[in-house]
């Protein structure tokens, strides 16, 4: 989860300075370092509590990286490119885990890596999986909210933007309330389980997985 939500941070970042915004990198945040990332509450606090319910996705964020729409070229594609870096990189950063993973499965027996690797590296992909596919909610601030501002009218796009505030508890209240069974956990949640399961089963294959 840490690599996770450092890496699209970054990758906003970095999208940004692409187009002409230096913010990010005029702050240092522009580092892999995690710690320059890191956010109490949604790296920490929400991912921790999220793992004591049953049935519900990892879910947190880190400290959002700084952009100023002014200095941007082109303002209204730059936003949407900067807003699709995020899930971007969660895919990139999945796809690598599952590399890692297919790697140690067909290592020949003996010259393995110690288990906690083959863990980290399913237990990476679907952090990746969840948190990209859960920040295109259209909600803001998250990315899904963020490419929607940019496809609006300024008028209309101004008014959602002020429920960015509580933009992240309204999405972790759908996170939950849609992980319970009474609310169709399936129907909101299943692109995601369904790209997890794809992905494993291309790093282990049904194969390995009979033995």
């Amino acid at each position: 989860m840490l690599f996770a939500v450092t890496m699209r941070e970054v990758a906003h970042g970095w999208t940004a300075k692409l187009f002409g915004d230096r913010t990010a990198e005029l702050l240092g945040r522009l580092s892999l370092n995690p710690l320059k990332h890191l956010d109490l509450i949604g790296t920490v606090l929400v991912p921790g509590l999220l793992l004591t319910l049953p049935s519900v996705p990892v879910f947190g964020w880190a400290r959002p990286v700084p952009v100023a729409t002014g200095a941007l070229k082109n303002p209204r594609i730059a936003t949407l490119a900067v807003a699709a870096a995020g899930p971007l990189a969660n895919i990139l950063m999945a796809l690598f885990w599952c590399a890692v993973l297919a790697i140690i499965v067909h290592v020949p027996h003996g010259r393995v890596g110690p288990r906690w690797i083959s863990f980290m590296a399913q237990a990476g992909i679907r952090a990746n999986i969840y948190v990209g596919y859960l920040n295109l909610l259209p909600i803001p601030p998250l990315d899904g909210g963020r490419a929607l501002l940019g496809f609006l009218p300024n008028r209309l796009a101004l008014a959602i933007q002020k429920i960015e505030p509580v933009g992240l508890l309204f999405a972790l209240l759908i996170l939950v309330t849609a992980a319970s069974q009474q609310f169709g956990m399936s129907v909101v949640f299943k692109p995601a389980y369904t790209a997890v399961t794809s992905l494993v089963d291309l790093a282990i294959p049904s194969a390995v997985l009979k033995k």
